[in-house]
């Protein structure tokens, strides 16, 4: 029995991302072969990247959350259907392979290149080179619908496919060299996960009586319908206006609009009399 991810790490189910990462830092230091000389230090390592690579994702830690070591192995619903084939998704490959004789285990990241990339370059224990590790910078647009960019890789000019739904942070494994995503900010969008939210203005009048409100999404601009009494903070949600990922965790989440009720910092004196008879209405 594969012990708990969480039980791995030290950390509780309720734990936060910076809480799972510090976690991490500590165990991977202090189990790293090229550091730790016992005979189990391997398998401990292999098995504490193992957790983070669940873990420190959302939508692999909602998985595994709810389906335990089960939504990882042939047939769980995150794990793959045949046992021993590849797919791939642009430049993604995910093989499926056998673990311990046993099939239908699910093949897991390189723990070395977790931690390179966690650590943000090199082991600071192994000396031989690994694989090369590049820099690209997109913007949010194409992070979210993917882009077909040329690259110069190694004094050769060569034209890769980055997947829609790639996030800030992440590595793409190609053949023979790896890719760092850089994202810019988007001065509208901000992106939680597969969820994608907007701060969207109402004037008061829309707050009190209702109303009906045109907001962005990352495809068009859609109309809103804003309920009488709506509070300022308050979230409404647009179904399936989110990201979509790809891969054998691909998602499509979903926008939530934030309202933020607009109050003037000037009014004229009409204005002022208007509101303090409203006011008295309500006393």
């Amino acid at each position: 029995m594969k012990q708990d991810y969480y039980g791995l790490l030290g950390v509780g189910k309720t734990a936060s991302q910076a809480e799972i990462k510090k976690a991490y830092r500590k165990l991977a230091l202090e189990w790293h072969p090229d550091r730790n000389k016992s005979a189990e230090a391997e398998d401990k390592f292999k098995a504490i990247n193992e957790a983070y690579e669940i873990l420190s994702n959302p939508q692999k830690k909602q998985t595994y959350d709810q389906f335990g070591h089960a939504a990882f192995t042939r047939g769980g619903p995150g794990g793959p259907k045949e046992g021993g084939r590849t797919y791939r998704q642009g430049p993604f490959t995910y093989t499926y392979t056998s673990s311990g004789g046993a099939p239908g285990g699910f093949g897991f990241s390189d723990p070395f290149e977790i931690f390179e990339q966690f650590f943000g370059g090199a082991s600071p224990f192994r000396q031989s080179a690994r694989r090369p590790t590049y820099q690209i910078e997109i913007d949010f647009i194409q992070a979210i619908k993917g882009v077909e960019k040329q690259v110069e890789i190694g004094g050769k000019k060569r034209k890769i496919k980055i997947p829609s739904g790639v996030d800030n942070g992440q590595r793409i494994r190609f053949s023979d060299f790896n890719l760092l995503i850089s994202i810019k900010p988007h001065k509208t969008f901000k992106r939680e996960g597969v969820n994608i939210i907007v701060s969207q203005e109402i004037d008061y009048p829309t707050a009190a009586l209702g109303g009906i409100i045109e907001v962005p999404t990352i495809e068009e601009p859609v109309k809103l319908k804003i309920r009488p009494g709506t509070q300022s903070g308050t979230l409404i949600r647009l179904r399936g206006k989110g990201v979509r990922t790809t891969g054998i965790f691909g998602q499509k989440g979903d926008q939530y609009v934030q309202i933020k009720v607009r109050v003037p910092k000037r009014l004229s004196r009409e204005q002022k009399r208007l509101l303090r008879e409203l006011e008295k209405s309500f006393s």
